[in-house]
Formats: structure tokens, sequence, C-alpha cells
């Protein structure tokens, strides 16, 4: 199962920055008995690897060689492997472009590397064989997609940044089958790339007979792209809550910034 994480975006809600946003310092590990701060884009990978995901890709813009420098080939004993996006052209050219590397019958997951969610484990929640969204509940559901569904939990809806969104449940990570993330890239060419978020891609899918499935498995939701989803994220991992068990990251390092005794050979 791979994980992809789109990274390729320039981050100009909380610049300017002398990093990627990918790279701001939130929560922490134990190394050696000692505290260290880890990137707020390791959360991610951390909940993917509990999620199933066996490989991740990261999709970065040609100036995000911090990234790189940063993970190097992997977390922990997870491969990672980078694609290049030429330009910031939104998060489904940003998916899209991991694609020669998925297989029809290997799931993926999609999360994005800026936000914070719990539980940390919520991805084993959704199914292999379908594309299924994990579902948080937020108090400002019209800064984010909001996703209505039936009482079955079928997707009926995505709401994209709608003011007056009809539910406060949004999606913070998806899965699906690679043959499914191939169905919507074609959907995507032949509606001429117009669609810059997947919200919009994904309710054309469900016109034309798709089907998707919300999982309502999430409890917390930070968005650290602004300064004030940033404090909130500090917040959350350093509350007197489960949160702040969460906040220590636990599952590996990146490699490039493992001791050398504990950096894979080559």
């Amino acid at each position: 199962m791979w994980g992809i994480v789109p990274a390729a975006g320039r981050g100009s809600r909380i610049q300017p920055l002398a990093f990627s946003k990918e790279l701001l310092p939130v929560g922490s590990r134990l190394r050696d008995g000692v505290e260290r701060p880890c990137a707020v884009s390791e959360h991610l990978v951390e909940r993917m690897i509990r999620g199933g995901a066996r490989k991740i890709c990261f999709v970065i813009s040609p100036g995000k060689s911090d990234i790189v420098e940063y993970f190097g080939a992997g977390y922990g004993e997870t491969p990672i492997a980078y694609v290049v996006q030429p330009r910031p052209s939104g998060l489904c050219d940003a998916i899209f472009s991991a694609l020669p590397l998925i297989a029809p019958d290997e799931p993926v997951i999609v999360g994005l590397p800026d936000t914070i969610w719990l539980p940390q484990d919520a991805l084993i929640q959704l199914p292999d064989d379908t594309l299924s969204f994990l579902l948080f509940p937020v108090e400002r559901p019209e800064n984010f997609d909001a996703v209505v569904t039936d009482r079955s939990g079928a997707v009926r809806e995505i709401q994209v940044k709608q003011p007056d969104a009809a539910t406060n449940w949004i999606w913070g990570a998806f899965k699906m089958p690679g043959r499914v993330l191939i169905e919507l890239h074609a959907l995507w060419r032949a509606r001429l790339c117009a669609d810059e978020y997947i919200g919009t891609l994904v309710n054309a899918y469900l016109a034309a007979g798709g089907r998707a499935l919300g999982v309502r498995a999430g409890s917390a939701y930070v968005d650290v792209g602004t300064l004030d989803g940033y404090r909130a994220a500090m917040t959350l991992l350093t509350g007197p809550d489960e949160a702040a068990a969460e906040a220590r990251l636990t599952l590996g390092t990146p490699a490039a910034q493992a001791p050398a005794a504990l950096r894979p050979a080559g």
C-alpha cells in the first residue's frame, strides 16, 4: 500500500518561512532519552504507516529540496520516494503526479502533510476496495471540504469550502484502490484537468455512477497551514487528554535524521 503526501504547495498562508511548511516543528520524539522536535508532516507519515502504508511518496515542487534533505530515503523501515510536480496546480494534479508508481490492484492513502488529527490509527477504519473518506467533525466546515453522506455512509456530495455547508463533517484523508485512482485521473483529463480540488472531481465521479464512502472515525482535526492553526495544533498535542500521549512520535525517524548507526547501508 502506498501513502501519497502532496507537498508541492507554496504554503502562502503561513509564510514567510525559511523552509517548507511541511517541516514546521510540531510535537516531538524521544531519542536517547532526550526529547527532540518533529516536523508536522511526520505525523501524517506515521498515521499512514499505522493505516497499512508500506511505501510513502512525497509529491514536491522543484524548490522543496529541503523535504528530501530532511526525510532522506525513508522513515524507519518504510521507504520514501519523491515525485516532482513542475508547478503548483492544485491537489488533483499533485496526487496524479504519483500515478506512475501505483498498480491498479494496490491500495492508496492520501493525506495532507500540514494537518494534525486524532486518533492516530483512524485510517485502519477505511476499506481497501472502495474510495473512502476519513471524516472529522469541525466547528467551521465552510473552511474545509464538507462531506454529505446518507445514513449508510455513502457519499452524496462534497461541498468545497461552501459557506452554508450542510454538515460539519469534513474529510481529512482518503483511501482507494489504484484502479479508482486511474479512473479519477481519466475523468480529470476528460474534464480538461479543470478540477483543482478533489471534491469537485469526486462530485463528477459520483454523478457518473461512481461510489464513495464516508467513515466518521475521526475525533479531532487541525489545519496547521495558518498561524492560528499552528497554535491550535500545539495546544492539541499538549492537552490533558489522549492528545498529549499522541504528541510524541514513536514508529520511526526520517532516515536523514537518524543516528549514523541506524541509517540504511548504501
